[in-house]
């Protein structure tokens, strides 16, 4: 293994991807810089693969005495926070797939909050968003694997808002990052 990625996976990823550059700032909406910025390397395939087994081990972390822990009133319980990167990780990837098939049409943008509060998490197990988190995840990978280097480089509109296929891997990314941040921060995870 080299670090969390098989010797077969990182010669096959490499193989694939060896000229793929970052995004550039011009290839995705400014309010995604933070997340792009959170993402520093320069290999999208070898950083989504190891991806999933950092967020195995970080989702490990986390105990189950906390999923229902909020750090303020008003603010989202850890489950809330979880099910939010999830739809939120869907919603990118759905955008990637739609681009990388060259889809035309606008993309409608989505509401964090809307969604956050129309997705009961109080019926659902701490275990059981981890666990979809995770084959989410995978299945990002696997999507994103399935690309050439001409799909990564299409672009559609969504949310009113150009962006490359490219771009939207490192937002998936960063996007976790950025609220993996906040779990360790506000929420002692």
């Amino acid at each position: 293994m080299l670090g969390s990625v098989s010797v077969r996976d990182a010669f096959l990823i490499l193989n694939k991807t060896f000229f793929m550059s970052r995004p550039s700032a011009a290839d995705y909406p400014v309010f995604y810089e933070a997340y792009v910025k959170l993402v520093p390397e320069t290999e999208l395939m070898i950083t989504l693969s190891a991806s999933t087994q950092e967020l195995q081990h970080f989702l490990s972390t986390i105990p189950v005495d906390k999923a229902d822990f909020a750090y303020d009133t008003g603010k989202w319980t850890i489950k809330q926070v979880l099910q939010h990167v999830i739809d939120a990780e869907r919603v990118f990837a759905y955008r990637a797939l739609c681009f990388a098939r060259n889809e035309k049409q606008s993309l409608p943008g989505f509401d964090e909050n809307e969604y956050a509060s129309h997705a009961e998490v109080g019926h659902r197990t701490l275990k059981e968003l981890k666990d979809e988190f995770l084959t989410v995840r995978q299945t990002s990978v696997l999507m994103f694997h399935g690309f050439t280097e001409q799909m990564l480089d299409r672009n559609g509109v969504a949310n009113k808002n150009p962006i490359t296929v490219l771009s939207l891997g490192y937002v998936i990314i960063g996007h976790w990052r950025h609220h993996q941040h906040i779990l360790r921060e506000r929420y002692a995870v």
